[in-house]
Parts: C-alpha cells; sequence; structure tokens
C-alpha cells in the first residue's frame, strides 16, 4: 500500500478543496487546509486517487491567481508517494515515475522528480533555473505550473506559533534547528509567525523533541500537525503532552487505515 501526500495550491475556497479531496473518495485520509499558506495537503491511498486529485485540481485552479507564503511551483505542487506495510521505496518510486509520465502525457504538465535524484529543496531553489524537467515541457503549464513528485518515507509535517509575532525570530529560530532530520522554515501567517518544520526521521527527531528546542529559543503559542504522522512515533510522546502538540490517536495514519476499511 502506498500513502500519497498532495500538496495544492489553494486554501481559501473551501468549496474548491472540497471538490477537489472528494474526486478520491474513500481514498481520502484526511485534507488539512491553510488559509495563510493558501494550500492544502491532502493525504490519500493509492496511485488512482492521486490522479483523480490532481486531475480535479488542474481543472479548477489557475496559478496566475494564487497568492500565499508558502513556496509553491505548481497548482498540484507536491506529490510524494510514500511506501506503507507491505510496500517498498522500490514500489514508491515505480508510483511516482508512472505519475510524472501520466501528468505529463495527459496534462502537459512538467515535473521534477525528487527522492533517489536529488530533494525536495534542491527541486524548488533549481526548477527551470538550473533543473530541467524529467517529464514534460521544459517550460512551466500556463495555469498549472508544474509539479514535484516524489518517492520518500514518511515524514511529518509539523508548525509551532511563536508567542511574539517577530519575523526574524522565527527564521533565526528555524535556521539554529535546522538539521538533516528537521527542514524548517521561518513563515508570517497572518498577524502571526511560525516555524514552519518537516521532520524527515520523525523516530529520530518528533514533535517534541522539535518543539522543546523551539522553546528553549522563544515562546511557543500552539503547535499544529499538519496531516497525519505514523502512530510510531505518536507512541513515544507522553500522552499528557499529545494535546499541547496537537496529537492525538485519531491522527494516525493507522487509525485513519481502519476507518477507511472498516464496513
Amino acid at each position: 500500500m502506498l500513502e500519497c501526500v498532495v500538496n495544492i495550491s489553494e486554501g481559501r475556497d473551501l468549496a474548491t478543496v472540497s471538490a477537489i479531496g472528494a474526486a478520491a473518495g474513500a481514498d481520502l485520509l484526511d485534507t488539512h487546509t491553510d488559509p495563510h499558506h493558501n494550500r492544502t495537503v491532502l493525504t490519500l491511498v493509492g496511485e488512482a486517487a492521486a490522479r483523480a486529485v490532481a486531475g480535479e485540481a488542474f481543472a479548477r485552479l489557475d496559478l496566475r491567481d494564487h497568492v500565499g507564503v508558502h513556496p509553491r511551483i505548481g497548482v498540484v505542487d507536491v506529490v510524494p508517494f510514500v511506501p506503507l506495510a507491505g510496500s517498498t521505496m522500490a514500489d514508491a518510486v515505480d508510483a511516482r515515475d508512472r505519475f510524472s509520465t501520466w501528468a505529463a502525457e495527459t496534462h502537459g504538465v512538467p515535473c521534477f522528480r525528487y527522492g533517489t535524484e536529488r530533494t525536495l529543496p534542491e527541486v524548488r531553489r533549481g526548477a527551470f533555473v538550473d533543473l530541467a524537467p524529467d517529464t514534460g515541457p521544459p517550460a512551466p503549464h500556463p495555469t498549472a505550473g508544474a509539479i514535484a513528485v516524489g518517492a520518500r518515507d514518511v515524514l511529518v509535517a509539523y508548525n509551532a506559533v511563536l508567542a511574539e509575532p517577530d519575523l526574524a525570530l522565527a527564521r533565526r529560530v528555524a535556521a539554529e534547528i535546522r538539521s538533516p532530520q528537521v527542514r524548517a522554515l521561518g513563515l508570517p501567517v497572518g498577524d502571526d509567525v511560525q516555524v514552519s518544520m518537516n521532520l524527515v526521521a520523525p523516530e529520530r527527531v518528533g514533535p517534541a523533541a522539535v518543539i522543546d528546542a523551539i522553546a528553549q529559543r522563544a515562546e511557543v503559542a500552539r503547535c499544529e500537525l499538519v496531516g497525519l504522522l505514523p502512530a510510531s512515533v505518536l507512541q513515544v510522546v507522553p500522552e499528557h503532552r499529545w494535546a499541547e502538540l496537537d496529537l492525538g490517536a485519531d491522527r494516525t495514519i493507522e487509525a485513519r487505515l481502519a476507518r477507511r476499511q472498516a464496513p
């Protein structure tokens, strides 16, 4: 089984977000929307759901109209395939390659692959500058832009909103906690600022550890889990901290898969 965590560049028009997510049917596990990022993270199961969601997003969204604080290269910005139980990284790479070929041939949207070749940050920095698309035309699609299509292990997307709305502070904290296990940016979110993170090795450096590291440098007003996390990552966090860290037993990949499979 493969998880696919599709990031689309729309987080304000909730009717549109709902219509795009509905294209996945029962294979939609979770939807997380942020109006300041103007971005939605859709956690899906399988390749068919990823294609259905992408096709609906291409039809409904126009990158030329998009304004948001999160970096993006397309209306379907990031499509990572993640191996779950019973699947391997080779399966995820094969799904990634099939999706990028499909998006290019069916919709004319260029795709940059990441995972085995390069990281997602490298795609963001280099797309159409010193990186050519792996599939599709050499220039962005006029309305859809481009897609970063990846194969990766499970990660946890996580945000910390600081008590002091100081963007320079958020950026300094992000730089200080950044590591091979933690990707971090300081971003403005309305009247607040946040340290926006991808915990790429969450069983080694999880939500509790990063929040404790941030709290040594700045007061944290609240935490935000984006999407889902593995049960194994939740289990190492003391239960009395779950509410503080925006975690819960119903926020795990395993819990949502069980709900999907229930009669």
